[in-house]
């Protein structure tokens, strides 16, 4: 974390929650879970940002394990090479603002505001993780989909601006970054999903 509060100072006032978040997330991984994250606007973007980090190597490449390696090379030695000199591992991370058929049909036939919420309720499993991520603490469909990850057993980890707020208060972890401003809060989201991703690659790929 050195590293991170070196560079962006002004973070060192969330240090606690920040390791708090990563323990959360290094559990949730440890024992086989997924993460999911949802968020509006830039932070939907942020969350489909996150995505990409964990699913593919970020820092490092992934090799696949031995055993992986030798079923796909069994079962089609020419297709499996390809397959296993390029695959990497994963980290399972889904982020809840894509799936535009899932999406639109929620939207038309029920309600706008729980389309986080439904897929929370189809995801989501004991001992998951959902990051839910809003700057203002205060997004109505973000706060749906934390309610339905608590009632279902999921960690909820917020990430927000300063203030407290109704996300903060129901989140087992919540990094408030110290902005109020939307774009400026945004600004300093961003290297603590990319200070996490990185540490969650050096926990499981050393």
């Amino acid at each position: 974390m050195l590293n991170l509060l070196n560079r962006y100072p002004a973070l060192s006032v969330c240090s606690a929650d920040l390791q708090a978040m990563l323990d959360t997330l290094i559990e949730c991984y440890s024992k086989g879970h997924k993460l999911l994250i949802c968020g509006n606007g830039g932070s939907a973007a942020d969350a489909e940002h996150i995505v990409g980090e964990l699913m593919k190597g970020f820092r490092n490449p992934r090799k696949i394990s031995k055993k992986e390696s030798d079923a796909i090379m069994a079962l089609d030695p020419v297709m499996g090479k390809n397959l296993v000199d390029k695959l990497q591992e994963a980290l399972p991370a889904i982020a809840l603002d894509g799936h535009v058929a899932l999406t639109t049909a929620y939207l038309n036939d029920c309600e706008p505001l729980m389309c986080f919420a439904q897929q929370v309720q189809g995801y989501g499993c004991e001992g998951d993780v959902l990051l839910a991520i809003s700057t203002s603490g205060n997004s109505q469909n973000v706060l749906y989909a934390a309610t339905v990850a608590k009632a279902k057993g999921l960690k909820v980890i917020g990430l927000t601006g300063a203030n407290e707020s109704k996300l903060s208060a129901i989140a087992d972890v919540c990094v408030r970054v110290p902005q109020t401003e939307t774009y400026m809060i945004q600004e300093l989201h961003l290297p603590v999903y990319h200070w996490f991703c990185l540490k969650l690659e050096e926990t499981f790929w050393k």
